[in-house]
């Protein structure tokens, strides 16, 4: 059970970078918005969560770094 509740949360994570990305393809949305690094950031985390049970430490690293830049960005959004 624990392993579907780790994939789960990683192709949640998966659908939602892809998905963010796809509306600002598309011009649905700006990038500079505090939805699209809002998606990326809960994005990151969840793939970052299952490479890291799974013990894939690059994408482990892309995705933290992926979050980092998301909350930069939504920080500067903010103030």
């Amino acid at each position: 059970m624990r392993n579907f509740i780790d994939e789960s949360i990683g192709w949640l994570g998966t659908f939602l970078v892809l998905f963010a990305y796809a509306l600002v393809s598309f011009d649905y949305l700006p990038s500079s918005t505090f939805s699209y690094q809002w998606l990326n950031l809960l994005g990151a985390f969840g793939i970052m969560h299952v490479a890291f049970r799974k013990k894939v430490y690059q994408s482990v690293t892309v995705n933290l770094v992926w979050g980092i830049i998301a909350i930069i960005a939504m920080m500067k959004i903010l103030l």
